[in-house]
This record gives structure tokens, sequence and C-alpha cells, in this order.
């Protein structure tokens, strides 16, 4: 391909309708679908892709049951801690984007540990984004340009950037959402400006390497325009 994406934005939609087909609990489906989330690194990475975010739990999911969200925090915090050595071996550096104040204290510590774990790794940058939301960012990189209290006619789109989650980054080329439904969620809202926007009709958990190369091939055939 002529094209690869620098940067992939997933949303791996779809888990607990692939349980409830499956005749399985839904949090089943969570598991399966963050397994598939580590391949699904992997494949990027082999592909030549550089960065990849992942929606992991938004600030709407909070109003979700309680058993759900104690699961997928507990699930979170396990899938970080027992792949270390998967992303070290991978040369994968992984850091977490969201409100992580909110996060069970146990999950901070995943966190901490991971990302100091993996810092030195530079073959693919995995963003998890764990109670995130696209709205919540934006109005939390103005709160914090008000607290610097920096001059209005000094902010730009490069210092606006520059408080955002993602700050750092290069913007995102490409989101692909698995799952069927064709929306950004209030996901990297500010982010996406420019990006393409590939939607798969397969759930999650079934969303396999053949589907990426379909999504990439896509991406390749796109001519970006910017604007212009």
């Amino acid at each position: 391909m002529e094209h690869i994406p620098q940067h992939i934005v997933l949303f791996p939609d779809g888990n607990r309708r692939w349980a409830k087909q499956k005749g399985l609990h839904t949090l089943e489906g969570h598991k399966k679908g963050y397994n598939n989330l580590l391949d699904f690194s992997e494949w990027c990475k082999n592909k030549g892709v550089k960065t990849l975010t992942a929606f992991g739990f938004s600030t709407e999911n909070w109003n979700r049951t309680e058993e759900e969200v104690t699961y997928l925090m507990k699930l979170l915090e396990n899938c970080l801690i027992d792949n270390l050595s998967k992303y070290e071996k991978e040369g994968t550096r992984v850091r977490v984007i969201g409100q992580r104040d909110r996060l069970p204290k146990s999950l901070q510590e995943a966190i901490i540990k991971t990302e100091e774990f993996t810092k030195n790794n530079n073959k693919l940058f995995l963003n998890l984004a764990i109670s995130y939301g696209g709205k919540w960012d934006i109005l939390n990189a103005v709160k914090n340009i008000v607290k610097e209290g920096i001059d209005a006619e000094k902010i730009d789109d490069k210092l606006f950037e520059s408080h955002l989650s993602t700050a750092g980054l290069p913007a995102p080329d490409f989101i692909i959402r698995a799952g069927g439904e064709m929306r950004l969620s209030n996901f990297v809202l500010w982010q996406a400006a420019y990006a393409e926007l590939y939607f798969s009709p397969k759930l999650w958990p079934d969303f396999n390497e053949e589907d990426l190369d379909i999504a990439l091939t896509e991406f390749d055939h796109r001519h970006r325009r910017f604007g212009k």
C-alpha cells in the first residue's frame, strides 16, 4: 500500500451484542473484546502504524450497571498488568488518557506502573481512553488554559492542542468503528477534524486481521484534501 495511516483511532464496539448472540454473559464479551484489542495493536504495528488510540471506557459508560462498571475496571486493571511482558516484547508504549481521578485506586496504580514500565518502547504508541469523553477533553483544555492565565490573543490551534490529553501525538489519520454504528460517540472530537472515517458492520470480537486489511485498502484509495 502507498499510504498507511500513522495514527488510527479505534471504536471496539459490539462486545455486549456479540456475547448476547453467543448466549454468554455480557461481561464475557468485554473480555473477548479486550483480547482482540491486543491482537489488533500487534497487527497495526506490523503494518507500519505508529499510534493507536482505542476507546476503552467513556464518560457515559459510568451510567451502566454497577456490576458492569466494576467488572470493566477490574478487567482493565488486570489486562494492563498481565500484559506487561507482551508490551515489552512488542515494543509497545502504553498511555492512558481520560479522567484518572474517577478511577479506582488500584487501576490508577496499574496505569502508573504500566506507563513507567513501557515508557522507553517505541515501535507502537498505544493510547487507552478510560473515562474519556471528547467534550470533557475540550472543556478540560479550556479550564487549564484559563488557569494558566494565557492571553486570549495568544490562543491558537497549536496552543490549544498542547492542552488536550493527546498532546504531543499526531492528529488521527483514520478512524475505524466496528459494530455497525455510524457516529463519533463523543470521542476525540477536536482531534478527528480531518480524519478519514471507516465503519465496519462486524461486531468487535469478530473483527480480524483481514478486516483491518480491507479497511487499510479503503484508506489507501482515498484522496485526502484537508478542505483544500
